[in-house]
């Protein structure tokens, strides 16, 4: 099961030194997300993230980071919805409905079915599926190796999500929660045995 991290859309103290070490504990993708930072505040922290770290991130803005810092791919979202003229690496998108999955799958490397659970970094935001509802799109090939589950996935509830056939698991509040305390390394070998 892949297992993705999306950046806080704030500035965290540290989030350099935590990209690389979530990466070396097995994490397989970062996202980089931070919607109303400018292509310039974006560029200070990838150059700031070593570069070996660089092949695994994906950017959901400014999509022309991607080349310059030779960067895993882009992540098509309602900012940003189109695959720039001439782009040939990987794209990743946002799902909000079932509907949209299926149209969006064969258009991309894996797409993110949102929100599975209460969301934990956006207070209000509540799951949108129900377990049985996740468990028949898997029955119906909908959710497959392809689609990542996001909203409120936490290292305690993702064997729930292997049982409803996603591909992977895309982690946010919970682990800049984590990345903040004091036990940050202990979270990180819990994550790693996912």
């Amino acid at each position: 099961m892949k297992t993705i991290v999306i950046t806080s859309p704030d500035h965290r103290p540290g989030e350099e030194t935590v990209i690389p070490r979530l990466l070396e504990a097995g994490v397989d993708f970062v996202h980089l997300r931070k919607p109303a930072w400018s292509e310039a505040d974006c560029a200070r922290l990838l150059s700031l993230v070593p570069a070996w770290c660089h092949g695994r991130i994906v950017v959901h803005d400014h999509f022309v980071l991607c080349r310059r810092f030779a960067l895993r791919g882009i992540h098509l979202n309602g900012r940003c919805p189109e695959i720039p003229v001439g782009f040939e690496g990987a794209v990743s998108r946002s799902c909000h409905s079932l509907c949209e999955v299926e149209e969006g799958k064969p258009l991309s490397s894996y797409v993110f079915l949102s929100p599975v659970f209460d969301s934990i970094s956006k207070p209000g935001y509540r799951a949108a599926f129900t377990p049985a509802e996740l468990q028949s799109a898997a029955r119906r090939g909908i959710i497959d190796r392809r689609v990542v589950a996001l909203g409120g996935v936490s290292v305690d509830n993702v064997a729930l999500l292997r049982t409803c056939g996603f591909g992977g698991v895309a982690l946010l509040g919970e682990v800049w929660r984590q990345a903040a305390g004091a036990h940050f390394g202990d979270y990180l070998r819990r994550l790693a045995a996912l």
